[in-house]
């Protein structure tokens, strides 16, 4: 009996020896093509897949009710379908991701999705099949999955969800794409045409653009101050005229971002500043909807551009913090949060490349967050003010790529963008063109950014915030020399007030020549003289500040 045990347990010890050695064969002969032992997704493609996708509901009168789905493997978006404007209710939507070596043969992965009350089956005419079938879930979504994988579905099945509002919502993103039908939870979230928006295929992660002077030397940068983006269509406040098509009301974003589109094709700027109040706070409940909105038309045209904050840009639902880590991973984004020991989110520098080939700087822009509103109201009502410490960031920026731009054989300018005006704005006494209906709204206090940017050779800086200030302004130093300049963008957005003296819309332009080290600026009006560039003058010349009279 004995040797009869042990006979077995030997047999059985062969036998799950060759068991193993059949596997170990299997798997090498096999490791490289996983997808053929999963039977789901091909050995290309890499990282997560959607498997399902749903919508759960909860409200506040009912203790036992919650927005959340039971499983490890569900994401949520986190977004209030209602926008956070229900009284009892919230919605959200949650989506199922898997990585590829954890598919099952049950699972099944989405490969579209399309939003409306009937099957999209019999809107296609088509049969139904065993393989790919439009499955319903709340909301009006309907889901093509299949269990079956090709290497040709990669790039098209759907690896992200995320949530947009508006009927204007657009996605900039790569490989992103929104749903053109909200969703239809109930007459509230169709009202804020909730949509949602898909990815498709591998995250991909966008390359820095190089900004860099074209070969004839020249190079032109857009200045879009104050869009005042809202999450929808937006309201027009003061718009001039009321109505540009008669007959045709006025909505806020749609009109902005025609009069921005209309410049951009007309103009053609190698670069675009976003100096500050994107986002019209009251009125963004989703300010990444709003955000997203100038973006996209920057994206589609691949024009590299360089964002920073107003005081209204984070009074939606987003932090600045929040705000610039969406900004850094948009293409053709320059934008950066900057250093963390310094106040301030934006606090960054652009480097604009030589032509050709040279790896050296030809335009250095300085970009520095000017904050919110006064922290002493007591002593300095209104607006912040920019901190010593990031003057100190600036002074030592500066002066440790002074050697690196001296290293450029040719003539190497520097400029700054900044949102809130300088306390020197207000100094009437100096030579300015352009309007000044509006008192400048500068801080109370002066830190004395102004004197440590002459210092370090800062030709200009332009700002935004007064709308409907658009001048140019410039002062004489100790040694009666003109100074650097100070500019206003003119506000561009319909949604941002108006309201002086019938003032209409308006972009601010900086036309570099860097053959001749001169630059001119110019604006372009919205409505009128849409033709023509108004207040047009040099202000830089030779590389040097050049005074109204001419002088150097």
């Amino acid at each position: 009996m004995t040797r009869r045990i042990v006979r077995a347990g030997v047999q059985l010890a062969l036998f799950a020896g060759f068991i193993l050695l059949l596997v170990l064969f299997l798997d090498n002969r096999y490791r490289v093509l996983p997808a053929s032992i999963h039977g789901h997704l091909p050995t290309h493609y890499s990282g997560l897949v959607v498997t399902d996708v749903t919508v759960s509901t909860c409200s506040s009168f009912n203790v036992f009710s919650n927005c959340k789905v039971n499983k490890d493997t569900w994401t949520r978006v986190d977004k209030d379908l209602y926008l956070r404007t229900g009284w009892t209710s919230s919605a959200y939507i949650h989506f199922e991701r898997k990585k590829e070596e954890e598919l099952l043969p049950t699972d099944r992965v989405v490969l579209d999705m399309k939003i409306g009350r009937l099957n999209p089956q019999s809107m296609e005419g088509a049969s139904k099949s065993d393989v790919e079938l439009w499955e319903q879930r709340p909301g009006g979504i309907w889901l093509k999955r299949t269990a079956k994988r090709h290497a040709s579905d990669s790039q098209t099945t759907v690896t992200s969800v995320d949530v947009l509002f508006g009927a204007d919502a657009v996605d900039p993103r790569i490989g992103w794409e929104v749903r053109d039908t909200p969703l239809l939870l109930n007459s509230w979230t169709e009202q804020l045409e909730a949509r949602v928006t898909v990815r498709r295929g591998d995250p991909q992660k966008t390359k820095r653009a190089v900004p860099r002077i074209n070969d004839d030397g020249r190079f032109k940068i857009m200045q879009l101050a104050d869009l005042h983006m809202s999450t929808g269509l937006g309201a027009c406040r003061e718009p001039v005229p009321a109505e540009l098509v008669p007959g045709q009301s006025c909505e806020a974003d749609p009109r902005t971002l025609d009069f921005v589109e209309r410049l951009l094709d007309e103009e053609k700027p190698d670069l675009v500043i976003l100096s500050g109040d994107q986002v019209n706070g009251e009125t963004s409940k989703d300010a990444q909807s709003a955000l997203f909105k100038p973006v996209k038309l920057l994206v589609d045209r691949k024009i590299p551009y360089a964002a920073i904050f107003g005081n209204h840009d984070d009074e939606g639902d987003l932090n600045r913090s929040e705000l610039m880590d969406i900004y850094e991973d948009l293409p053709y984004s320059l934008s950066s949060a900057g250093p963390d020991d310094i106040d301030g989110v934006g606090n960054y520098i652009v480097e604009v490349l030589g032509s050709g080939k040279s790896a050296h700087s030809a335009l250095t822009l300085y970009l520095l967050d000017t904050h919110s509103y006064s922290p002493d109201e007591r002593q300095f009502r209104g607006y912040d003010w920019i901190k010593p410490n990031q003057i100190r960031w600036f002074q030592n920026a500066a002066r440790g790529l002074k050697t690196k731009h001296q290293a450029y054989t040719h003539m190497h300018m520097n400029m700054a963008f900044i949102h809130i005006p300088l306390p020197e704005y207000r100094d009437n006494h100096n030579y300015f063109r352009g309007g000044w209906p509006e008192a400048p709204t500068a801080p109370g206090f002066n830190t004395g950014f102004k004197d440590a940017m002459e210092e370090q050779g800062v030709l200009f800086v332009s700002c935004g915030h007064d709308h409907a200030n658009d001048y140019c302004m410039v002062n004489k130093d100790k040694n009666d020399k003109p100074s650097s300049w100070m500019c206003y963008g003119g506000g561009s957005g319909l949604g941002g007030y108006g309201g002086y003296n019938d003032y209409v819309r308006r972009v601010r332009f900086f036309d570099f020549d860097m053959n001749a080290g001169r630059v001119v600026t110019y604006k372009r009006l919205e409505w009128g003289e849409i033709e023509s560039r108004i207040d047009e003058m040099m202000i830089i010349d030779g590389g040097t500040v050049k005074g109204p009279d001419g002088a150097n």
